[in-house]
C-alpha cells in the first residue's frame, strides 16, 4: 500500500509542530550594581529552544528589573527543570 505524498507531508508537519510546542527553559547568570548582586535563575523560553534565543528573550526581561544578563548557561526541556529548582530559589521561573 502506497501512502500519498500529501498525507506523508501532513504527518511530518504535525510531528514538527508537536515538537515545537514542547516547553523550553534556560538557566542563566545575571548581575546588578549598587550594591553588587549576582543571580542564578531559570526562565521559560517561548521561542526557539536555543541559547541564542534565550539570550534575546532574557535581556529585556531582566533589564526591566535592572539586571544585566551575564550568561545563558544552557537550554533544556521539562526533564531538567526540577533538578534546578532549589539552586534557582526565588529566581526559579521568575523571569
Amino acid at each position: 500500500m502506497k501512502v500519498p505524498a500529501l498525507t506523508l507531508l501532513a504527518a511530518l508537519a504535525l510531528a514538527c509542530s508537536a515538537r515545537a510546542q514542547e516547553p523550553c527553559f534556560a538557566d542563566y547568570k545575571a548581575s546588578r550594581d549598587n550594591p553588587l548582586e549576582l543571580q542564578y535563575g531559570v526562565a521559560e523560553i517561548r521561542g526557539d529552544c536555543s541559547p541564542r534565543e534565550a539570550e534575546r528573550e532574557l535581556r529585556p526581561r531582566l533589564a526591566a528589573d535592572d539586571w544585566q544578563l551575564l550568561e545563558v548557561i544552557s537550554t533544556f526541556g521539562e526533564a531538567g527543570l526540577e533538578q534546578r529548582r532549589e539552586s534557582a530559589g526565588e529566581y526559579f521561573l521568575r523571569y
